[in-house]
């Protein structure tokens, strides 16, 4: 079969691979039918880690083939989502919400793992992992792929930035998770939402999914974006860091207002510095890290089923 390979920087290659097969009772074979690339993944391409040799990819849906003899949850036919990482469901990470941190858990393209991005990946603890999609939205590939990390990541960050009814968020960054957090601290009944990124194309899907207001910041212009938060917001009292550099992390903090949460889940690689002398003096919370998918994924996918949530 064929699979996207790391080879390093700039270096991706389509390779054929050996077909996976079930080799645990535990395990399931998924048919890709549509994955994605997260920021995540641009970094090793960048230059920043990875390992020769190495699966790429790590969100994708598809539909199941094959099952391992201990399999209960899911059977061969299904439509289903993976999140980033496979994890038992059973441990006490996975049972306090935390399956990201699930003693038997992994991630896709680890050695001897297979990627999200091939035509067919081996899923590890398939019971604790998969989430099996309604019939009515199996032919939705693109809201399926949006649950499957770029929503769960989103609101991750809406939760640890505290968003609640009549608040104020903001969204720093303006990539699929940034976007995906309007629609997320929407959900969670913030009032006023502003994104804060540098495309133009992206704020205008931002507005579509409901933030009242956007703002653009060109790298030569962080103060004036900060300035303009500022002067809309009043400071916010729940930021989302989305996108994981430095110029981000030190716009969050800057129209974080005092007493704030910075939910953050932009995966940090060219971050040099966070002043925790200014947190503390400020008495700003920060919250987040690797979204734990699979713990939102039933609350999400029932949302998006009943015509409240739409990603895509």
């Amino acid at each position: 079969m064929h699979a996207a390979v790391f080879h390093g920087p700039g270096n991706v290659r389509v390779e054929n691979v050996a077909e996976p097969t079930i080799d645990f009772d535990s395990d399931a074979i998924v048919q890709v039918t549509a994955a994605g690339l997260c920021g995540s993944d641009l970094w090793p391409f960048r230059g920043y880690g990875g390992e020769i040799g190495m699966r790429v990819g790590h969100e994708f849906v598809g539909t199941v083939v094959s099952v391992g003899s201990d399999v209960r949850t899911v059977r061969v036919g299904d439509t289903v989502i993976a999140p980033p990482r496979w994890s038992d469901g059973t441990c006490e990470f996975c049972l306090a919400g935390l399956p990201s941190s699930c003693v038997d858990g992994g991630a896709w393209g680890e050695p001897s793992h297979d990627g999200g991005l091939g035509e067919r990946v081996r899923v590890p603890q398939a019971d604790g992992t998969l989430i099996v999609v309604p019939r009515e939205l199996n032919d939705d590939l693109g809201l399926l792929l949006a649950l499957s990390c770029a929503m769960p990541a989103a609101h991750h960050a809406a939760v640890s930035a505290g968003v609640q009814w009549g608040s104020t968020a903001v969204i720093v960054g303006d990539g699929a998770v940034g976007l995906c957090g309007v629609l997320a601290a929407r959900r969670l009944g913030a009032e006023h939402v502003v994104v804060v990124g540098h495309h133009d194309d992206r704020l205008a899907i931002a507005s579509a999914f409901g933030a009242t207001d956007v703002i653009r910041a060109d790298v030569d212009s962080g103060l004036r974006a900060v300035e303009e938060v500022i002067s809309r917001t009043g400071g916010a009292g729940s930021v989302l860091e989305c996108a994981g550099v430095q110029s981000s992390w030190s716009t969050a903090v800057a129209v974080a207002r005092d007493g704030a949460r910075i939910g953050y889940i932009g995966h940090p690689h060219p971050v040099d510095r966070v002043d925790l002398a200014r947190l503390f003096e400020r008495n700003i919370t920060l919250a987040g890290g690797l979204a734990p998918a699979r713990a939102y994924l039933p609350e999400l996918l029932r949302a998006a089923a009943a015509g409240e949530l739409n990603p895509s």
